[in-house]
C-alpha cells in the first residue's frame, strides 16, 4: 500500500486518520459532508537554500525510479548540514541492482523542483544527493524507538523527513552502503517548471 493510501486509510470506526497539520483538499461532497484528498503534511519539507521539497514532491521523485526496477520497502530523508554545501540524504531499505544507484540519485534530483536544481547546477549551494542503504529491519527499529518515546503504535507512520538527531543517529548506525549523484541535474535558467524537454 502506498504512503498516500496509508495516510488516508480508515480505522474501524470508519473515520479517516488525518493529523493536525495535514494539508487536505475538498474533493467533493456526499450528503453535505465534505470529502477530502490528502495532499501533504505541513512543514514536512527538505530545505537548504531557496529550495523547499515537500512530501508529495519527494514521493513523486521516488515514483520515477520504476524504470530501474527499484522496490523501495521504506524510506526517509534529512538534510545533512555537516557537509559544505549541505545536501539531501535519502535512507532506504530497497532492492535494486547496485549498478544503477547513481542513476537513481540523478533521476531523483532531476525530478525535484526548479529551485533545487538551480541550487545544484548553477548556484552550487546544494551538494550531491546521497542515497544511504540501510540494513533490512532498520525501519522496524525506527518505529520501536518512536513508540518508546510515546508515539501511538496504531497511528505510527514512517516519517518522510526526520530532524530529531537521535532518529538520524539510529538510521546512520545501520547504513550498509552509500551512493551519490554522478552529475548535476539538468537546469535551464528562466524556467521554473521542469519538463522532460529541458
Amino acid at each position: 500500500m502506498s504512503r498516500l493510501a496509508r495516510s488516508t486509510s480508515s480505522i474501524y470506526s470508519g473515520l479517516y486518520r488525518y493529523r493536525v497539520g495535514d494539508v487536505l483538499r475538498v474533493a467533493g461532497y456526499k450528503n453535505n459532508a465534505p470529502q477530502f484528498n490528502f495532499l501533504c503534511r505541513e512543514n514536512v519539507v527538505l530545505s537548504i537554500d531557496a529550495d523547499h521539497t515537500n512530501e508529495v514532491e519527494l514521493q513523486n521523485a521516488v515514483g520515477n525510479l520504476f524504470p530501474f526496477d527499484a522496490r523501495v520497502t521504506e524510506y526517509t530523508s534529512y538534510v545533512d548540514h555537516a557537509t559544505i554545501p549541505s545536501h539531501y540524504v535519502l535512507l532506504w531499505e530497497l532492492s535494486v541492482p547496485p549498478s544503477v544507484f547513481e542513476d537513481c540519485c540523478l533521476t531523483i534530483e532531476e525530478s525535484l523542483n526548479f529551485f533545487y536544481r538551480e541550487g545544484r547546477a548553477s548556484v552550487k549551494s546544494i551538494g550531491l544527493l546521497e542515497i544511504r542503504v540501510v540494513e533490512i529491519g532498520t525501519f522496524d527499529k525506527l518505529m520501536d524507538y518512536c513508540i518508546s518515546l510515546g508515539a501511538s503504535m496504531s497511528q505510527y507512520k514512517t516519517p518522510l523527513c526526520v530532524k530529531f538527531e537521535p532518529l538520524i543517529a539510529l538510521l546512520n548506525s545501520r547504513v550498509v552502503s552509500s551512493y551519490f549523484s554522478p552529475m548535476c541535474p539538468k537546469w535551464v535558467p528562466g524556467y521554473r517548471k521542469w519538463n522532460n524537454t529541458n
